[in-house]
């Protein structure tokens, strides 16, 4: 009867510990989903506003004699709040761990993890515009994800000085490496 008790435990035991992974894999899937989904929607800023394919970036369209134009402080504009959009959906989902009753403590633990690491995220992107915008770009849009920063500047083009500044910063802020940095021009 008592080698019946105990096997019933450590089952009910593995059976949590299983529970506990499937929801923190979700949560982590969710995550990298909506960053993807966000990348991909909003990380290529080389066709973002120009249907054309004519790099000016611009979108005119001819409405009955009036040309409505998207400007460059548009297209920042919108990457932040898509960003913003995609890391208050993941902070969301792993809330929704935290205050999940029948999570237990691992799963918990893990989740105000991630939450930490996208408020740190959140908190370098911040610093890195405005520092780069301290240096004289008229924008800046700073987007890490993981290990690696994308940062897109107002400009015609770059100068190497300009590079090192931006890579400079952005080791300073959030401790990735020149190599995974990738500046865009817009």
């Amino acid at each position: 009867m008592e080698h019946q008790l105990e096997m019933a435990k450590k089952e009910k035991r593995s059976f949590k510990i299983a529970r506990r992974h499937v929801v923190l894999c979700c949560a982590v899937v969710l995550i990298a989903a909506a960053l993807v989904l966000n990348f991909m929607l909003f990380g290529n800023p080389a066709n973002v506003n120009d249907p054309a394919g004519d790099g000016t970036g611009e979108n005119t369209e001819n409405t009955g004699g009036n040309d409505v134009t998207t400007t460059l402080d548009g297209y920042f504009s919108a990457t932040q709040v898509s960003r913003q959009r995609a890391r208050d959906e993941a902070l969301e989902v792993l809330q929704s761990v935290v205050d999940n009753e029948n999570a237990d403590e691992a799963t918990k633990t893990g989740a105000l993890a991630e939450i930490a690491e996208l408020a740190k995220a959140m908190e370098a992107e911040a610093n890195i515009e405005s520092l780069v915008i301290s240096k004289g770009f008229t924008q800046c849009v700073a987007i890490i994800n993981g290990d690696s920063c994308s940062v897109v500047v107002e400009s015609d083009g770059l100068q190497q000085s300009q590079i090192s500044q931006i890579n400079e910063i952005v080791y300073e802020q959030a401790g990735i490496l020149p190599t995974n940095i990738r500046i865009i021009t817009k």
